[in-house]
């Protein structure tokens, strides 16, 4: 019998690849003998690292960069076992969770280490980049990473910025030289894993949507707002490009933009990039079973989330999928649209607190039944 294994994180318990291999254990109690190929995934976000190095046999890597304030951080990445494709979150550089809750400012964090992360990829000689953008602090509108690779920012008087862009400098920015980008950007396929639709800007756009997240003011959204409206006026001056309405634009404080305009990026939905880069297509082709997984299953995971993703994938080739799920919300039963069933490992009444620290208790026992 073979069975996939394809989960996301199960978040604050396990990473995807703890959670594949959790399964395994539960499956090899009752079929010691079934070939199972663990194949962990994630959507874009957090945790995409580690599944797409451990789903590949890639090799991680560590490079010191700049955090959103400027400070020095050790960030993971890695390069994929196809030796030619590297995996980068940005939030390891640029992301929410590195700035202390009392120094949350998006006029004040920068994109800078992302950027940096991208040259540190380039310098290990992969013709390939796989960008993850969830979990940003900044919404400088990609300026900043731009700088890290060569871009340059002039003000009104000629002068360049000498420091790392701020989401509260576009305003500032009167003119976009492209001369001393990084040559190698050009020979270098990106794709962004992007899971959200929005717009550059307005009501739908970076500031407003996700700035008050970051610790922005109502004033300092109206002010951001601007600042990439500005932004946007001169990409499309300067470049030759409009980012303002496309879809993804606005993720990561407009840096999904910034990647398009700056890097010749292109933007697809996470759970696709994830998908291609570990081959899953190709795996759970004459598989008897495929498992699943993640923390919640509701009427949000059919959007873009690992439990559609690997669903639908399923669906596709006739071979059934199973989803193991720490908790059900509402919407859930649409997800019995392309699986054959989904169960909810933490028994009744279960404290969160002992939920999380049995997971892979309860994921064995769970994948155990399912197999039977």
């Amino acid at each position: 019998m073979k069975i996939v294994i394809a989960p996301d994180k199960f978040k604050e318990a396990l990473s995807a690849r703890e959670v594949a291999r959790a399964i395994e254990r539960g499956i090899r109690r009752v079929l010691p003998d079934a070939q199972v190929d663990l194949v962990p995934m994630a959507d874009g976000g957090d945790g995409t690292v580690d599944a797409l190095l451990s789903a590949t046999g890639g090799s991680p890597r560590q490079t010191r960069v700049s955090d959103p304030l400027g400070r020095p951080v050790e960030a993971a990445w890695g390069v994929l076992g196809d030796g030619r494709t590297a995996v980068i979150e940005m939030a390891a550089a640029s992301g929410l969770a590195l700035v202390p809750v009392d120094r949350r400012d998006p006029t004040r964090t920068t994109t800078y280490g992302t950027g940096e992360l991208i040259r540190a990829a380039l310098d290990a000689g992969v013709s390939r980049i796989l960008i993850g953008i969830g979990g940003s602090a900044t919404t400088d509108g990609g300026t900043g990473a731009a700088q890290a690779l060569g871009v340059t920012f002039l003000r009104a008087d000629g002068r360049r910025f000498d420091r790392p862009l701020t989401g509260g400098d576009l305003l500032d920015i009167s003119r976009i030289v492209v001369d001393g980008r990084d040559a190698r950007l050009a020979k270098t396929a990106i794709e962004v894993a992007c899971d959200v639709d929005n717009p550059l800007l307005g009501s739908r756009g970076a500031a407003a949507v996700y700035g008050p997240q970051k610790g922005a003011t109502p004033e300092q959204v109206e002010l951001l707002d601007r600042g990439l409206a500005h932004l946007a006026e001169l990409i499309e001056r300067d470049l030759g490009k409009d980012v303002r309405e496309f879809p993804g634009a606005g993720a990561a404080g407009g840096l999904g933009a910034g990647l398009v305009a700056f890097c010749g990026a292109r933007l697809r939905p996470g759970i696709d990039i994830v998908m291609d880069a570990t081959r899953l297509h190709e795996r759970i082709r004459g598989a008897d079973l495929i498992i699943t997984g993640e923390g919640r299953l509701d009427g949000q995971s059919m959007m873009g989330k690992v439990i559609a993703g690997v669903g639908r994938a399923g669906q596709a080739v006739g071979v059934p999928v199973v989803a193991l799920v720490g908790s059900v919300g509402e919407g859930a039963e649409d997800a019995l649209k392309i699986l054959r069933s989904y169960q909810c490992i933490t028994p009744a009444g279960t404290p969160l607190a002992e939920a999380l620290a049995r997971t892979a208790e309860n994921l064995e026992r769970m994948a155990a039944e399912v197999v039977v």
